[in-house]
């Protein structure tokens, strides 16, 4: 019989997502055995809900738990990295929500760890998971969307005081960033999952929204590795919620859907050049399996990665071009200037975006 992974949760706001999309519909797959929060309440509400045996306010104690196959941690933006060392250390796989760490020498100290360890380590990164995303994803690495032209990349969010009424959002120290760190990061992996890695960016950030410290409202120019050029907005003061891809390829236009928490749904527009690359198309999408949307998609290409001994569906380094791409955003933005890619040692921003 195949394994079924012994998971832990820490952290029951976002990990109540992640067990009700990506665990539970894998039931045959993965045993919920224990999770943690440092609120009691919550932590034996959702515990109740999903009758889950162990429960605790200790992340220490869900590291010693021998059984535990896979720690998946849904904490606050800045205690990622010191508990995915830990359970690195302890030779657990890891599942860790966005942002992976808080700087790009942290993620650099991860993926030392991770090199080190038994245990393999997956980022989230939800978003990639759905059929329009899939589908688009597969015609493009088949070579018959041909050379990437222009894409616009949109997260048009709303988030009041409310939101903020929240001792970590919205603070440097703890949320890491803005809407460029918590909600377009998303889109941006989906961008680059689909066009490949960025090279140079120009940006401006500004908070307009919102009474906090981190900025809300972004605009950035991108030029891609392959000499695409990108532009990139995102405001959490739009009174309609949206994300959208658009990308305009020499053989085909996409456009996503425009729910602004599951882009990679189906279906998309996918606009063939002419009918016979249409009929390639078909034909091609015609041999795909069904795809699982957000959690519960990547948490069956986990599973599988895990049994085959492949690297995860989403990979630390997948982690590091994310946050390199929100350092030169930033970079941009504080020197009024013209970024490249990569941003290594010895870079202003390498140790530490935040002001």
């Amino acid at each position: 019989m195949a394994k079924r992974y012994k998971v832990a949760v820490i952290g029951c706001g976002i990990g109540k997502s992640h067990i009700v999309e990506g665990y539970q519909p894998h039931a045959d797959k993965f045993d919920l055995v224990a999770l943690c929060d440092l609120d009691e309440k919550r932590l034996n509400a959702v515990a109740d809900e999903f009758s889950v045996p162990r429960r605790t306010l200790s992340s220490d104690e869900i590291m010693a738990m021998e059984d535990v196959d896979i720690v998946d941690i849904c904490t606050p933006p800045a205690t990622h990295t010191r508990l995915i060392l830990q359970a690195l250390a302890a030779g657990k796989n890891v599942v860790c929500e966005k942002p992976l760490t808080g700087s790009l020498a942290e993620v650099d100290e991860v993926m030392a760890a991770e090199e080190k360890s038994s245990g393999v380590l997956m980022p989230i990164f939800q978003y990639r998971y759905g059929e329009g995303v899939q589908q688009v994803r597969r015609i493009v690495e088949s070579g018959l969307a041909g050379k990437a032209y222009v894409a616009t990349a949109e997260t048009f969010w709303n988030r009041g005081a409310d939101y903020y009424d929240n001792p970590w959002r919205g603070r440097w120290a703890t949320e890491l960033g803005g809407v460029m760190m918590t909600h377009a990061i998303h889109l941006h992996d989906m961008l680059t999952y689909l066009m490949g890695p960025v090279s140079r960016v120009f940006a401006r950030t500004t908070t307009r929204v919102n009474a906090i410290e981190v900025e809300d409202c972004v605009s950035a120019s991108l030029l891609m590795q392959s000499g695409a050029v990108v532009s990139a907005t995102a405001t959490l003061g739009a009174q309609e919620e949206e994300s959208r891809l658009h990308l305009a390829f020499e053989n085909v236009t996409f456009e996503s859907n425009h729910s602004p928490y599951s882009p990679g749904d189906g279906p998309w527009r996918i606009v063939p050049a002419n009918e016979e690359v249409g009929k390639k198309i078909d034909a091609l999408l015609s041999e795909m399996p069904a795809v699982g949307r957000r959690f519960n998609g990547q948490m069956e290409a986990f599973y599988q990665a895990l049994e085959t001994g492949e690297k995860p569906p989403v990979t630390s380094a997948d982690a590091h071009r994310s946050l390199e791409l929100l350092a030169a955003v930033y970079h941009s933005n504080d020197t009024n200037s013209d970024v490249a890619l990569p941003i290594g040692q010895g870079h202003p921003k390498y140790v530490t975006w935040r002001p």
